[in-house]
């Protein structure tokens, strides 16, 4: 079984990829100036090798054509002309008919006769005669640089110089190479991260702004948006895209502004239209309610007007007092926090479903200890008699409704499903919108205004919990969540 391959990690912020980016062009131009360095370093010190090896011709070379042994030191202890002033290290070696016959190199203590493996023989003997250095590894002695001519005799001599001064030289210069070059990525490496923080300060503050501005509520209400941007240079990328978020947040906090007031005057027009209408329409409805009780003989047709009228102005005084609750809600008035026994209050309501409901089903979850919830004692039972009041008029007789208490953590769970038809898809999105209507005309002729979900969504947001509906064909579940005490 192979193991995946480790995927490099890439940065993923700006300042990190320009960095990485700064970084890794400086190494790759070190590594160029350092190759370029120590090759031209070695072709140099090579080629003076060979300048060397041209100078001492192949005297050392041809001592050894005669006889096979190096001359000894004369009396005055120096060593003889053919070995004298040669440089310690000199190597030389008789070929003939490419095969070696003598080999020796100069130590500081005489001539000493070098012993060749069968490699080193066949690399001298690859060596041509073109007056030309070439670079061969000899076993016993490393690697020299050896320069071949034709003898006298119709043999091949060869001298050569050590290379190891040029290798030692090369090796330290590429050492102080790679300390210099690596010093200089470690500063470039620090320095280049400050450089660039600084250059992207404006840049960060732009991030830090527009996650500030993400993170404010901009659906409704007032809106404050955090300070702009400190004016930067606007010649430059940085400045440009600063100047133009400057600028946006304008035009947004302008149109933020607008909106609050228009919702505001919306709000107080609907909350003064509330207020207003309550009083005529509850003396339309006296007044109905009173000439029905009249004594005396009236006919049928304005029996009947009178009963649509009486009808109507109910239904219009609960739209009025419904709008009034939304205005006030919108407008923030604060609700009664007292406890509440939420397990009273589910009890209650579907008790009066099924007075109201006979052709449902009602089945209840309850848990065995009470739940109790901090809350309006007057607002909370209404939204259970909303949501029970919309499952009821939203399917059919026989439609099985339960109601599930419960508590989830830090919170209390009320749960209201049925095995309706479901809501369409296309109204699902806009569920707890006010006026919100599945089909007009069936809600028209039931008394529904469109208002009950939204009161729910209201009510329950007003005492910080949340309101969320599933529903597919067969399967409606609207889910309220209020944060216990």
């Amino acid at each position: 079984m192979t193991c995946p391959a480790r995927r490099i990690p890439r940065p993923h912020t700006l300042r990190a990829r320009l960095t990485l980016g700064l970084v890794v062009l400086l190494a790759i131009s070190c590594a160029a100036v350092g190759v370029a360095a120590v090759l031209g370093v070695r072709a140099f010190l090579t080629s003076r090798l060979d300048e060397q090896l041209t100078e001492a011709g192949n005297r050392f070379a041809v001592s050894l054509e005669h006889g096979g042994e190096p001359e000894r030191a004369d009396h005055d202890g120096d060593e003889h002309g053919d070995t004298r002033r040669q440089a310690t290290g000199t190597f030389g070696a008789r070929l003939v008919d490419g095969t070696v016959t003598n080999a020796a190199v100069v130590r500081t203590t005489g001539t000493l006769d070098v012993r060749l493996t069968d490699a080193d023989r066949e690399g001298l003997a690859a060596v041509p005669p073109d007056g030309r250095g070439h670079s061969v590894d000899l076993s016993a002695l490393d690697g020299y640089r050896l320069l071949a001519s034709r003898g006298i005799d119709g043999d091949v001599l060869i001298t050569g110089l050590p290379l190891e001064p040029v290798e030692a030289t090369v090796h330290r210069l590429e050492l102080v190479a790679g300390i210099v070059f690596g010093a200089a990525l470690t500063v470039t490496g620090v320095a280049g991260a400050l450089w660039v923080r600084w250059s992207l300060r404006p840049l960060s503050r732009v991030a830090e702004t527009a996650a500030r501005v993400s993170e404010l509520p901009l659906a409704s209400g007032e809106v404050a948006l955090p300070p702009r941007v400190p004016e930067t240079d606007p010649r430059s990328e940085v400045g440009r895209v600063a100047g133009a978020f400057d600028h946006m947040l304008g035009h947004v906090e302008d149109a933020l502004t607008k909106r609050h007031a228009s919702e505001e005057r919306l709000r107080s027009f609907a909350a003064d239209a509330s207020h207003e209408l309550r009083t005529p329409v509850a003396s339309v409805r006296g007044h109905a309610e009173l000439a029905l009780l009249h004594p005396g003989p009236v006919p049928p047709e304005v029996t009947r007007a009178l009963e649509r009228i009486t009808a109507e102005s109910t239904r219009m005084s609960a739209m009025v007092d419904d709008l009034l609750l939304l205005a006030r809600l919108d407008a923030g008035r604060p609700l009664e926090a007292l406890p509440v026994d939420l397990t009273r209050l589910v009890l209650d309501a579907v008790t009066d479903a099924r007075a109201t409901g006979p052709g449902h089903r009602w089945e209840l979850d309850l848990p065995e200890a009470p739940v109790t919830v901090t809350g309006d004692a007057h607002r909370l039972p209404q939204v259970l008699a909303n949501l029970l009041t919309n499952a009821r008029v939203h399917t059919p007789a026989g439609t099985k409704v339960t109601v599930t208490l419960g508590t989830d953590a830090k919170e209390a769970v009320l749960t209201v499903h049925d095995d309706g038809s479901g809501i369409p898809e296309d109204v699902r999105p806009g569920v707890f919108e006010r006026f919100t209507r599945a089909d007009r005309r069936t809600k028209t002729e039931s008394g529904g205004a469109g208002l009950g979900l939204s009161i729910v969504a209201a009510v329950v947001e007003a005492h910080g919990g949340t309101v969320a509906v599933e529903s597919e064909p067969g399967s409606t579940a609207f889910t309220v969540r209020l944060p216990l005490p």
